[in-house]
């Protein structure tokens, strides 16, 4: 059917593979990226397949692997008739009215298993089982939506009052606080900007209770939001990083361990020449321990803002 819209050839496409065997229960699917560029459709296109496939009951979502072939799909045959499956009607009774919450923490699931590019109002219409124009009455645009979830977020963790005693432990705290953000929604660092920040409640309360650890030591304001903004920097920095490599596991099906592996011969063979001595000491595990190099750049940069007080402390005297 030539006027046939092209997301449901690839749906078709896909539906066949999964319904002949050729993607198994558990198999990775391609990801919104790959469909995109594998058909030469755009995003929105590709986010579409994968909805219609959700929609149907052949993927599902998995945390930390993306999107994979459902359990369900076994014993199921390919239909006779032409294809589109009816959409499955929800379990539960009759629907219930959405809510602000309803709506964060199904688009925060979606985010946290595919990454920011796969919510969309659309997608998360499928998942609520609900239509598109009913959630303009909670968030009128994408970027509304992803500031609130960005609210939601920072709003997960109960920050102590007044927290532990002196300075350096409550930068601690809260970095660490953060990092586990990041860590538990790896979407989170793409979402937040330094020059255009989100002006939200929870979020602009981290700052001022970083605001609150550093009041007292005798800084100027502007030392302190440079310090609390440098803090929240070296996290995304690390958590960027983080995402990136979820993202190129979901993209590829290969994990870092494994590139590391496939990696061997080539850094054997750099490293083998003598050209690179004191590279050659240094254990793999401690280029990709992103735990350690968060603790480690905290350290280091907790005891340069030591050295500032004691410097100033100094001139004073």
């Amino acid at each position: 059917m030539p006027d046939e819209p092209p997301y449901r050839r690839i749906v078709a496409e896909l539906r066949a593979r999964i319904l002949d065997g050729d993607l198994r229960p558990g198999d990775r699917m391609p990801s919104i990226r790959q469909v995109a560029q594998r058909w030469g459709v755009a995003v929105a296109t590709a986010t579409r397949v994968m909805a219609a496939l959700r929609d149907e009951g052949l993927v599902e979502a998995r945390v930390g692997a993306g999107t994979v072939v459902s359990a369900r799909t076994a014993g199921r045959s390919r239909p006779l008739g032409p294809a589109t499956a009816p959409r499955p009607q929800r379990a539960g009774g009759p629907r219930q009215a959405l809510s602000r919450d309803h709506v964060l923490r199904a688009a925060i699931a979606i985010a946290d298993a595919e990454g920011l590019d796969a919510v969309s109002m659309r997608r998360l219409a499928a998942e609520l089982g609900a239509g598109p124009m009913s959630l303009y009455r909670h968030v009128a645009t994408k970027d509304e939506l992803v500031t609130q979830m960005v609210d939601e977020v920072f709003g997960e963790p109960e920050l102590p009052t007044p927290g532990p005693d002196g300075w350096r432990a409550k930068l601690e705290l809260i970095s660490r606080e953060q990092w586990e953000l990041s860590r538990r929604h790896l979407w989170l660092a793409r979402a937040v900007s330094f020059t255009r920040p989100l002006l939200v409640p929870n979020m602009m309360a981290h700052t001022e209770w970083t605001l609150r650890a550093l009041d007292g030591l005798g800084l100027p304001m502007e030392t302190c939001i440079q310090e609390a903004l440098t803090l929240h920097g070296l996290v995304v920095t690390v958590a960027l990083t983080m995402a990136e490599e979820a993202e190129a596991e979901q993209e590829t099906g290969v994990t870092l361990t494994r590139w590391w592996l496939a990696q061997r011969d080539r850094a054997g063979e750099l490293l083998a020449g003598g050209r690179f001595p004191l590279l050659a000491t240094v254990a793999g595990q401690t280029v990709s321990d992103l735990d350690g190099l968060f603790e480690y750049s905290l350290a280091r940069h907790l005891d340069g803002f030591a050295a500032l007080l004691e410097g100033r402390s100094r001139t004073r005297s």
